[in-house]
């Protein structure tokens, strides 16, 4: 028989908040597929895991996974966990999962922490529908063009943002989605946990006083009201022009004069409608 891959959330910031059951499944297993198993050393020592672990990252996922799926096929009990979370909601763990899965392979799933989640409940803003979009583009045209692509979605937008790049996500989003009710979860269970709850310009604001964002960021952004079916407009119109060979200047102006876009917002959005 072979064995059985869990999938296994660990806290994301105390580390008390580890569930004893995570702690009894990591010291029945074999062996521990971790991110990084120097912060995995760390989080074992406090609760007594004495479980070997091998790294499983984005750059031997593919190596590994094969490795792994053996050890299960053989009869060993295998876990899978990230540096902090659940595994796979922003971490590797999808090539190995689905190979499990497509060898017959039983997945549990052991629930624990997730800033998703945690986040959600106490941002204020409405739980459900909510809509998770992993990290933000990196650059800004590409962040700009996936925020155009949410402009309409009416549930609460969740996404993760490195510190150093979070003010130009609030920025851009309050540029592309307007100016909405929103939540920057900071350093979730931490001793310097923060929630900083308004508008994105607000938010906008307060981070403009800070020398340096620090902590791990999970940014909420209230969802599209009725009225945010214009963006459809804009795009069929801009569409039509691009199509008859109209240059993307003039389809740009367009979009700024007839659909009050801002001028960025709408070269964003002629980028993406040319390139797609």
């Amino acid at each position: 028989m072979s064995g059985r891959l869990f999938v296994v959330a660990v806290p994301i910031g105390h580390p008390d908040d580890m569930t004893p059951r995570a702690i009894a499944t990591l010291n029945a297993v074999a062996v521990v597929a971790a991110e990084d198993t120097r912060h995995f050393a760390t989080l074992a020592r406090r609760h007594g895991i004495r479980t070997r672990a091998v790294s499983y990252h984005d750059h031997n996922e593919e190596r590994r996974s094969r490795e792994l799926l053996a050890r299960l096929e053989a009869g060993e009990d295998v876990a899978l966990v990230s540096d902090a979370g659940t595994p796979l909601v922003s971490d590797p763990g999808f090539r190995l999962v689905a190979a499990a899965i497509g060898a017959g392979v039983e997945v549990s799933s052991l629930p624990g922490a997730s800033a998703v989640t945690t986040a959600l409940a106490a941002s204020g803003l409405p739980p459900h529908p909510f809509r998770f979009v992993g990290f933000l583009p990196r650059t800004a045209a590409a962040r700009r063009a996936a925020l155009t692509d949410l402009r309409a979605d009416r549930a609460t937008l969740i996404a993760f943002e490195a510190p150093r790049r979070v003010r130009a996500a609030i920025q851009d989003a309050l540029e592309v989605l307007g100016d909405r009710p929103a939540c920057l979860a900071r350093s979730i269970t931490k001793p310097d946990e923060r929630y900083q709850r308004g508008s994105l310009s607000e938010l906008a604001r307060a981070l403009e006083s800070e020398d340096e964002v620090r902590g791990e960021c999970t940014l909420l952004v209230g969802g599209a009201d009725g009225d945010a079916g214009s963006l459809t407009d804009a795009e069929a119109d801009a569409a039509l022009l691009l199509e008859g060979g109209a240059p993307a200047r003039v389809v740009q102006d367009l979009l700024v004069q007839r659909h009050g876009l801002a001028r960025r917002e709408a070269y964003a959005l002629v980028l993406r409608l040319r390139d797609a």
